[in-house]
């Protein structure tokens, strides 16, 4: 028999409010919040007292914008908090959260009377009004900086700051247009999908459907009133499907809580938009929720629902055996109902029903033992991507870019070689799967194998994929990778990553490159350690623009500058000044003499991002070389017989300059080499077991299994890393003795992948 049945009552209001929502006779008084207290003690409720009466004297005299006094707000803010059954501190600190700011109250005063937690919980609660900002996106992501620091050291920050915005979006109808605009948009970008994120969903929806009546009023307006119209005309379909779902439940014997369930406005207007469609062709607006007792009667319900209708082919999603990230857990199904129309069902147990609504704040509900910090621990997990970004952005604009892209609500499951679950945003890659195990997995990202085949860095993620990303010691962020990663985080750390060595890097480049222009004017570098050289450095940057002389060098390492203009400048001004050129110390290194191309930067492999070496030729020491310099690319190196290199040189000559190998190198280099093999089983272990003989690394492996007379050899192509030209030599006297082999010689300057 059925355990409890509600009788299907589809809302009268578009959002489903949670606390400080009754009617009450004087909204200012301490009554209105004191039935919501009936989970506390009568001790608690006494310092909940003590709290509100400070904060109201604290307000005394302060009204709204709609003319109510101010402390309204702070009762109705722990009136929320109550309806999600915080502890005492929580709902102290919500009372008094805007007491710092408004009010002058300082933290001593607070913690001298409440004690240090609450204290904090209003610290972190407060906006950073004493101090300035350039504009009002910096002062949005640097107050949102606060909050999540101060998260990171107790959630409950977070969900007082949730339920502040929440009332400030219900009441905020006295308030400008434009205003009103503004807060729904940034409630929209920010603190609904964080809501969402921490798994509260009742008021993830209401914050959403909040701010689509303040950002398009009309368009709120005529989708409500045609879901009036809906409930109407859809009414037999639904009270038809309840019937039968109850009866069905009922010979089974299963006992079940049966719920209606409404799309929200917002949610129906995003799937009008992104499907094109119109309100009459959007099939699942109503649809049921199923509540059980256990998690094994959830797919028996299923079992007993699919018995009765038929299912939508691609429309099943198990959130029990993979919960989504805000830890939701739910069977999604898509029945065609009696009369042909598509009809959602949703089950899942009453635990899970409770956190799927409340979230986060669903541990103090169950007031279990340590349900407070099983609470703390789930909200640090899921927001510490967020606290990660806002450690490695400094730019206001971009820290709320990243934000915003983490917080995008749609996810694929992917997992690691040992069966780990890792979440991701829809369309990840590789490279975000392996920032998210681990930043310094990540930065040495060289490959990456996705259910045992190679795939490009590129590749989009699907659920149930299983990942494994190949490192390498020497390897590094690429700015290319910008164009395709997809979480915030992947992104914060390679931009990261990438500005905290390209600074370094494109400077002593720059460095290099001036030298050897000044030695083509019969000067040296002048020392810049002396107070005479200094101001000549300074004047030198103020004349390209800029303000300090390593910003010139910067400039200069990236190709934004060219070093012969600035020679020619620093060698007239030397003049103007009565410096000699033997007068003139040499600052730099060792320079190249027998290049084609003039005196040459020295390469030792160390020089980082600011030089690259060309993927068409692959150089490696020994290799005739000359590099070219792209505008604002830094320094491309190419063999002197690279096709590609000729062309450009042909085409580009004045960007190119003298390059050489060091007599040390810091590290190994690529090379490219081509293999005809016998198709045999294990060709490529041996092949390997012949590269690792040589004490060389294999580093990329292309085969290609259907070349050859009748499939009897395969070509391969391999990227190894090599000391010199000589190590290569014996890397490839290596591989020839191998039986398989019937070829191996180094893929030729020009012609490689």
């Amino acid at each position: 028999m059925l355990k409890s049945l509600t009788e299907l009552k589809w809302p009268l209001s578009r959002a489903t409010r949670t606390g400080a929502d009754a009617p009450s006779a004087n909204p200012a008084s301490f009554d209105a919040l004191l039935p919501q207290l009936d989970y506390l003690g009568r001790a608690d409720v006494r310092r909940v007292r003590d709290a509100f009466r400070f904060a109201d004297e604290a307000h005394l005299g302060q009204r709204r914008k709609s003319g109510e006094p101010y402390i309204t707000h702070p009762l109705a803010v722990a009136g929320i908090c109550a309806g999600w059954r915080l502890d005492v501190q929580a709902l102290q600190a919500a009372l008094m959260h805007d007491a710092m700011e408004d009010c002058g109250v300082t933290k001593s005063q607070l913690i001298e009377r409440f004690e240090a937690p609450t204290a904090e919980l209003v610290d972190g609660l407060t906006k950073l009004d004493k101090l300035k900002f350039s504009n009002k996106e910096e002062s949005q992501a640097e107050s949102f900086r606060k909050m999540l620091l101060a998260m990171a050291r107790d959630v409950r920050v977070v969900l007082i700051k949730l339920a502040d915005r929440l009332h400030n979006m219900r009441t905020m109808d006295a308030m400008a247009t434009e205003k009103q605009r503004r807060i729904a948009q940034e409630t929209l970008d920010i603190y609904a999908p964080i809501a969402h994120r921490l798994g509260l969903n009742q008021t993830y929806r209401e914050l959403q459907d909040l701010s689509f009546r303040f950002i398009h009023p009309w368009r709120y307006a005529a989708m409500e009133r045609a879901l009036e119209r809906a409930r109407g005309t859809r009414r037999d379909v639904v009270e038809r499907t309840r019937t039968e779902v109850e009866k069905e439940f009922s010979r089974a014997g299963i006992s079940v809580r049966v719920q209606g369930r409404e799309k929200t406005l917002y949610s129906i207007y995003k799937k009008m938009r992104a499907k094109h469609t119109s309100f009459a062709k959007v099939g699942d607006v109503f649809g049921f929720r199923l509540l059980v007792d256990k998690r094994l009667d959830c797919y028996t319900a299923l079992g007993v629902l699919h018995g009765l209708y038929n299912p939508q082919e691609g429309r099943f999603k198990d959130y029990i055996a993979i919960p989504k990230a805000n830890g939701y857990q739910s069977l999604h199904t898509t029945l065609l109902s009696p009369l042909g129309t598509p009809v959602e069902f949703q089950i899942r147990t009453e635990t899970m029903h409770l956190v799927a609504e409340q979230g986060v704040a669903a541990h103090w509900t169950y007031k279990l033992k340590g349900g407070s910090a099983e609470a703390q621990q789930l909200g640090s997990k899921l927001l510490q991507s967020l606290i990660d970004i806002q450690a490695d952005t400094r730019d206001a604009g971009e820290f709320l870019e990243h934000v915003r892209i983490d917080l995008f609500p749609d996810s694929i499951f992917v997992f690691t070689p040992k069966s780990r679950i890792v979440n991701l945003p829809k369309g990840s890659t590789p490279v975000d799967f392996a920032y998210a195990i681990h930043s310094g997995v990540g930065d040495h990202c060289v490959a990456a194998q996705v259910n045992g085949e190679m795939v490009p860095l590129r590749y989009e993620l699907r659920s149930g994929d299983v990942v494994e990303v190949v490192t390498a010691p020497h390897a590094r962020p690429n700015p290319n990778w910008l164009g395709f990663v997809r979480t915030g985080r992947a992104r914060s750390k390679i931009r990261h990553h990438l500005r905290t060595l390209a600074h370094e890097e494109a400077r002593e480049l720059g460095q290099k490159m001036l030298a050897q222009a000044l030695r083509a004017e019969g000067l040296a570098l002048p020392p810049r350690d002396d107070e005479k050289s200094a101001a000549l450095w300074l004047q030198l940057a103020r004349w390209a623009g800029l303000r300090q002389a390593d910003e010139l060098l910067t400039e200069i390492g990236i190709g934004r500058k060219i070093a012969g203009i600035v020679a020619k400048q620093l060698a007239r001004m030397l003049k103007e000044d009565g410096h000699h050129p033997d007068a003139v110390l040499l600052s730099m290194g060792r320079f190249a003499s027998d290049d084609p191309l003039g005196d040459g930067v020295l390469l030792d492999g160390s020089e980082g991002a600011s030089v690259r070496f060309a993927s068409c030729c692959h150089p490696i020491p020994g290799d005739e070389i000359r590099g070219y310099l792209g505008r604002g690319e830094g320094l491309m190196v190419h063999t002197s017989d690279c096709a590609i290199g000729r062309r450009l040189f042909q085409r580009d000559s004045e960007h190119w300059i003298g390059v050489a190998w060091a007599e040390e190198m810091s590290r190994p280099f690529v090379a490219e080499i081509g293999l005809l093999l016998t198709h045999a089983k294990g060709v490529l272990a041996q092949v390997a077991a012949a590269v690792s003989a040589a004490e060389a690394d294999i580093n990329h492996v292309e085969m290609d299994k259907d070349s050859g007379l009748e499939r009897e050899t395969a070509e391969m192509r391999m990227l190894v890393s090599v000391k010199d030209r000589h190590h290569l030599a014996e890397v490839l006297r290596s591989i020839r003795r191998q039986s398989v082999v019937r070829r191996v010689q180094r893929v030729k300057p020009g012609q490689g992948s």
